[in-house]
């Protein structure tokens, strides 16, 4: 297969850029080639097909750029952190923070989520929100934290579903003010924080 060229990837950038920017505005179902050549200034939609099969191969490479997009943010604030309390805080603190770093890349994730889950996304399959990789990561965070005694006595797998359950329920509400967003993450990195330490003899 022959590499691409510095201005082909530069415009599949721009094309999955624009895709990501009208599906966080319009939703799955109005995002078509049409309105996407328009957005990233194509002569024409051609363009857009010159580099993508159809839409769900865009989709699928969206899924992959709001990945590594997510990761950049979050995973050096996970490895700055020290012990494995302060790894699940800012797990947790960086992954809810997405809202205010990045939100259109969560939104438009959110809407190829929902059409897939619906079966209008079809070609987006297996775990395209990386959901049995990021509980299966954090489970065995846990389990090394009780191990080390950073953490207390509950079933890790059990609490490593809950707590990605409540990062994606709270993504998953809009908020324009990333104050608010900042503020969000902190208390719900409390909540975990708390419910994982371990129990402290009185005596």
């Amino acid at each position: 297969m022959q590499a691409m060229s510095l201005t082909e990837r530069a415009r599949r950038e721009q094309i999955v850029s624009a895709a990501i920017e009208v599906l966080a505005r319009n939703g799955h179902a109005a995002t078509t080639f049409t309105r996407i050549a328009r957005h990233a200034g194509l002569s024409s939609t051609g363009v857009i097909s010159y580099h993508f099969a159809d839409k769900q191969d865009l989709l699928a490479e969206v899924l992959t750029t709001t990945a590594r997009v997510a990761g950049g943010h979050m995973g050096p604030r996970i490895e700055a952190a020290s012990g494995h309390r302060g790894r699940l805080r800012a797990r947790i603190e960086s992954n809810v923070e997405l809202l205010a770093v990045a939100p259109s890349h969560v939104r438009a994730l959110r809407e190829v989520l929902a059409a897939s889950a619906s079966g209008s996304a079809p070609g987006v399959e297996g775990d395209p929100a990386g959901l049995v990789s990021r509980v299966s990561t954090l489970e065995e965070g846990l389990r090394d934290g009780q191990r080390d005694g950073a953490f207390g006595a509950f079933d890790p797998a059990v609490m490593a579903l809950a707590v990605t359950g409540a990062v994606d329920a709270l993504v998953a509400v809009p908020l324009a003010d990333p104050d608010e967003v900042r503020h969000r993450a902190r208390e719900l990195a409390d909540v975990f924080d708390r419910a994982t330490a371990p129990v402290r003899d009185p005596r």
